[in-house]
């Protein structure tokens, strides 16, 4: 019983070949639009500000409260 080796080799390159043909591809590309990024921040600092001066006022004025 003679093994025929051609055939084996041309199928196990076949299966490969198909193989290779199936793997997918990956591709990095710069958008067309721009990137926008919006940031809804409401800046309250003033605020915080006098409230803290205000209670520091307070609590000078009267240091048994706490």
């Amino acid at each position: 019983m003679r093994r025929n080796y051609h055939i084996y080799f041309a199928s196990v390159a076949a299966v490969l070949v198909l193989m290779t043909a199936c793997t997918p591809t990956v591709r990095v590309e710069a958008p067309k639009e721009p990137i926008t990024i919006n940031l809804n921040i409401k800046l309250d600092a003033d605020v915080r500000v006098k409230l803290q001066e205000e209670a520091r006022k307070d609590i000078e004025a009267n240091p048994d409260v706490f």
